[in-house]
């Protein structure tokens, strides 16, 4: 839980073999846990998503949903199946990359949502179980997300575990995902949702 509000402000960064570099800061995460999240199918029904999701943290892993990989980060120790899935960017730089990738008429269709943010950053299987720290793909830190600018909310399209707290936004960004809370869960702090978890908890 600490992660995905921490992941945040962080910026996700490609650099591309002519030179150029396209990178985004995270404006939008939700947590999935496999062992106590009652929406995570892959313990139940995927035995090798759920072998992929419990690879060391920090590793970059896809889930397919609706035909769309969508980009996530493994958060929990090695061994548990726990991850932090990306929900949308905003454009720091190579927009005009992006947009060869997501040919778009509104930039900000580009990235403001976890299909979209895969497209338009031209991701591919080829960077499934990289390091975050690693070249081809990484994630740099950012200037922090202050508790008070980040709203969090129930996490969005899931029938279980609606009552979850798991969704982190940065409060106002017009690049957040279209995509509505699976559940009014009313106005709630960080450090309230943060308290109601153990410190390891993604």
């Amino acid at each position: 839980m600490p992660l995905a509000r921490d992941l945040l402000g962080s910026v996700l960064v490609r650099p591309l073999p002519d030179g150029r570099v396209m990178a985004g800061r995270v404006v939008e995460t939700e947590a999935y846990d496999c062992p106590r999240d009652p929406s995570c199918l892959a313990g139940r029904f995927h035995a090798a998503k759920s072998q992929e999701l419990a690879a060391p943290p920090g590793t970059f892993v896809f889930w397919v949903a609706y035909l769309h990989p969508l980009l996530q980060v493994t958060c929990r120790p090695e061994g548990v199946a726990a991850s932090i899935l990306i929900r949308a960017l905003e454009p720091v730089s190579g927009t005009d990359a992006m947009l060869e990738h997501r040919p778009v008429v509104r930039e900000l269709e580009l990235t403001s949502g976890p299909g979209k943010l895969v497209q338009a950053m031209g991701l591919h299987p080829q960077f499934r179980g990289a390091a975050v720290n690693g070249a081809g793909l990484y994630l740099a830190p950012g200037e922090r997300v202050p508790g008070e600018a980040v709203e969090v909310t129930a996490r969005v399209g899931i029938q279980d575990g609606q009552e979850l707290p798991w969704r982190f936004t940065v409060r106002g960004s017009r690049w957040l995902s279209s995509g509505r809370p699976s559940r009014d869960l009313g106005p709630l702090t960080v450090d309230e949702v943060l308290h109601r978890y153990a410190p390891d908890d993604p």
